[in-house]
């Protein structure tokens, strides 16, 4: 049981490397200056700390995803809410956000090309045939059907919040369906499907890229 909790927090630890902050934080500093100072300090120190996270990855050529995907989203608010002159307005990306992967995901499933295997893919780089075996394919498709439900549930969620409630609980919900729901959602997928995979009883990547014949042994890490 040790041995496969910390697998888990290896798989975690892939995806994340420690960067989601650079999308976390902006949000945060905006509830604090918007509350003491005003809406156009509020935007401005948070477009600054997303600059800031974005220029620090440049200069230790980190990965750009999270700080990219950061500044670009505090960009779009910013305008948003500064035209509006409304500060709910900052977390009108999020829901933007939300509903393209609500389409993608749904797209993805119609044309039995699961998100999961895509995110898979480009994690790790692996061969896109093992994927679509009659006896793998299963448990990427319904991993993604479970992050579909995920995704419209936040939608649905977010969409609510929006409409009624404050900057102030914008901002803790905001914080909470992000990295801290995510860890779960993520570890549930892994859980789910490293299990799955199992069962199908089908070649373990390394497996099919040997060549191997069954029995398998099966995919014991990674998914």
């Amino acid at each position: 049981m040790k041995k496969f909790i910390v697998e888990v927090l290896l798989e975690l630890k892939l995806v994340f490397t420690g960067k989601s902050i650079d999308v976390l934080l902006p949000p945060l500093l905006f509830l604090i200056l918007y509350n003491n100072f005003s809406l156009l300090v509020a935007l401005i120190g948070s477009l600054l700390l997303s600059i800031v996270f974005f220029t620090v990855r440049i200069i230790k050529k980190e990965n750009l995803f999270y700080s990219i995907g950061g500044l670009i989203g505090v960009i779009i608010a910013i305008i948003l809410a500064y035209i509006s002159n409304n500060a709910s307005n900052f977390f009108l990306p999020d829901i933007i956000g939300t509903s393209f992967l609500v389409l993608v995901t749904f797209i993805s499933l119609l044309i039995k090309k699961p998100l999961a295997i895509w995110v898979s893919h480009i994690t790790r780089g692996w061969d896109l045939q093992w994927f679509y075996r009659k006896d793998v394919f299963p448990a990427y498709f319904e991993v993604t059907i479970f992050w579909q439900i995920f995704f419209i549930s936040r939608l649905v969620l977010e969409v609510y919040l929006y409409v009624n409630s404050t900057v102030e609980e914008l901002v803790i919900v905001n914080i909470v369906l992000g990295f801290p729901l995510l860890i779960a959602v993520l570890t549930i997928s892994y859980v789910y499907g490293i299990t799955r995979l199992r069962r199908l009883k089908g070649p373990g990547i390394d497996e099919f890229m040997n060549q191997a014949t069954p029995p398998y042994r099966g995919q014991t890490r990674g998914f």
